[in-house]
């Protein structure tokens, strides 16, 4: 019914930037809130980055200052603007899509980052 189509992953040096974006379609009438999480090998899923729809954003301490979340609210769409990156970067990332009318959460499949020294 909800389709998230994540894009934007790859390999990049340190220092490098790269731009994720999360397409949600199907039976959407509202998008309440949209975020990024990652998960790096041995390691739990933590937040990156989230943006609410009443404009509130919150981002992770470690990447605070480099990325930047943004919306596009008329696509259903959420982007990840990731500057400055860093080897500890490197992770699967993850687009989280919460709903309301219904209240429901999304995940997408995930995207790899990989950021080189």
């Amino acid at each position: 019914q909800v389709h998230l189509v994540e894009s934007g992953g790859g390999l990049v040096q340190a220092g490098g930037s790269l731009r994720l974006s999360c397409a949600a379609s199907g039976n959407i009438f509202s998008i309440n809130a949209m975020g990024w999480y990652r998960q790096a090998p041995g390691k739990q899923r933590e937040l990156v980055a989230t943006s609410t729809s009443a404009g509130s954003t919150n981002y992770a301490v470690s990447v605070e200052g480099r990325f930047t979340i943004s919306r596009d609210n008329a696509k259903n769409t959420v982007f990840l603007q990731m500057n400055s990156l860093k080897p500890e970067d490197t992770a699967v990332y993850y687009c989280n899509v919460l709903t309301h009318w219904p209240v429901i959460n999304y995940w997408g499949q995930g995207t790899q980052v990989t950021v080189s020294s």
